[in-house]
């Protein structure tokens, strides 16, 4: 791991969006752990998460000529992407988001900030994602619009488990769009990081959780 995996799983800590126990996803599996982006509530913690993505974009070293990001958890994720990116490494980078609902006066349409063009790379900025939905909502908003091509995927956490197949999320996108999928840290990460902090019980749950849905490949 890199310094800055290790302060943002700290952070996610410090913030209450990192939080260990009992509860239960979206699609219905009860977890020991979750990431919860909606607990970022200040000027400072969303300034801050930005440089986190803004790190992790920059060392992936992924080419993209805009920012995407999909409604509504990605919309200042990807703002404070962009502007991680002008003030830490000066790259003054375009961005957009959708909207949930077409807007039927004024200009008109789904897409919000920085329209695509033909040939532009997006690369999309998400939270987290377990099944890949979003990502593919928001796909064909893109292409639509332009004649884009989709470069890659950037989420907070790769929780490492299994989307509709064996394969992790972030596998499955990343074969079915062609697209570079990543995250900024992974499960292995966290646990390797707070290991030492966690009590036997959640290591035990967690060992558990990952038997149970954990990816292959």
């Amino acid at each position: 791991m890199q310094d800055y995996q290790r302060e943002f799983i700290d952070y996610m800590v410090r913030c209450e969006v990192l939080t260990f126990g009992d509860f239960v996803t979206k699609s219905g599996r009860k977890t020991p752990y979750f990431v919860n982006t909606g607990r970022y509530r200040t000027g400072a913690q969303i300034a801050q998460l930005g440089r986190f993505y803004a790190a992790a974009i920059t060392a992936r070293g992924v080419g993209y000529d805009m920012l995407f990001g999909p409604a509504y958890k990605g919309i200042p994720l990807v703002v404070a992407a962009a502007t991680a990116l002008h003030t830490d490494h000066g790259v003054d980078t375009p961005f957009g988001f959708d909207r949930k609902e077409v807007k039927d006066h004024g200009e008109g349409g789904s897409l919000v900030g920085y329209k695509p063009t033909d040939g532009d790379r997006v690369l999309i900025v998400e939270d987290v994602t377990t099944a890949g939905t979003s990502v593919r909502e928001t796909v064909p908003k893109l292409t639509a619009a332009a004649d884009v091509s989709i470069s890659g995927l950037i989420v907070s956490v790769d929780r490492m488990e299994r989307g509709k197949t064996d394969r992790g999320a972030l596998a499955e996108l990343t074969e079915e769009f062609g697209l570079d999928a990543f995250a900024i840290v992974t499960l292995d990460d966290i646990v390797e990081h707070l290991g030492p902090r966690l009590s036997a019980a959640d290591l035990e749950r967690i060992a558990a959780y990952r038997a149970e849905y954990g990816a292959k490949g």
